[in-house]
C-alpha cells in the first residue's frame, strides 16, 4: 500500500476513534441522574436559552459562511490570476478546491460546536445532582462532559483535514 494512503487511513482511524470515545463519554454523562423536579425546572430554562442561542449562532455562521465562500471563490477564481506554481491547472479549479475546503471546515466546526454545547448543557444538571451526593462523582461528570467538546474539536479537525486530503489525493490533485 502507498505510504501516503497509509498515513491518511491512520489519521482517519484516529479521528473516528476520537469520535467514538466522545460518543461513549456523552452516553455515560447523559445516563446520570438529573436531580429533583425543581432542579430540572431550572435546568430546562437554561437549556431553552442555550438552545435558542445555538440556533441563532448557527444561523449567523451559515449566513457568514455563504458570503465568505462566495468571496473566496470570486477572489481566487476571478480576481486572482493563475500562477505557474499553483497546484492545479486553472484559477477556477483552485477557487473550487479552496471554497470546498472552507465549507467543509465550517461544517466540521459547526458540528463539533453544536454537539459539544448540547452535551455540556445537559451535563450541568447531572453535575449539580451528583454534587449533592459526592464531589468526586460531580467532578467526573463535569470533566467527561467537557471532554466531549474537546475530543469533538480535535477529532473533527483531523477528520476534516485528512478527509479533504484523501479526496484531493484520490482525484489526483496532490502528488
Amino acid at each position: 500500500m502507498n505510504p501516503t494512503w497509509l498515513l491518511i487511513l491512520f489519521t482517519l482511524g484516529f479521528s473516528v476513534f476520537g469520535l467514538l470515545v466522545a460518543a461513549y463519554l456523552a452516553r455515560w454523562v447523559l445516563a446520570k441522574d438529573t436531580g429533583s423536579p425543581e432542579m430540572r425546572k431550572i435546568s430546562d430554562a437554561i437549556k431553552e436559552g442555550a438552545e435558542a442561542f445555538l440556533r441563532r449562532q448557527n444561523t449567523t455562521i451559515l449566513i457568514l459562511a455563504i458570503f465568505c465562500a462566495i468571496f473566496i471563490f470570486v477572489g481566487y477564481g476571478i480576481i486572482r490570476s493563475h500562477r505557474e506554481f499553483d497546484p492545479v491547472s486553472s484559477s477556477l479549479q483552485l477557487a473550487l478546491w479552496i471554497t470546498i475546503s472552507f465549507v467543509f471546515g465550517a461544517i466540521c466546526s459547526v458540528f463539533a460546536g453544536y454537539v459539544g454545547m448540547w452535551v455540556s448543557i445537559r451535563s450541568n444538571i447531572r453535575t449539580a445532582s451528583a454534587a449533592l451526593k459526592s464531589l468526586n462523582d460531580a467532578l467526573r461528570i463535569a470533566l467527561r462532559g467537557g471532554a466531549v467538546s474537546g475530543l469533538l474539536v480535535v477529532a473533527m479537525s483531523l477528520l476534516g483535514v485528512a478527509g479533504l486530503y484523501a479526496l484531493v489525493y484520490a482525484i489526483g490533485g496532490v502528488e
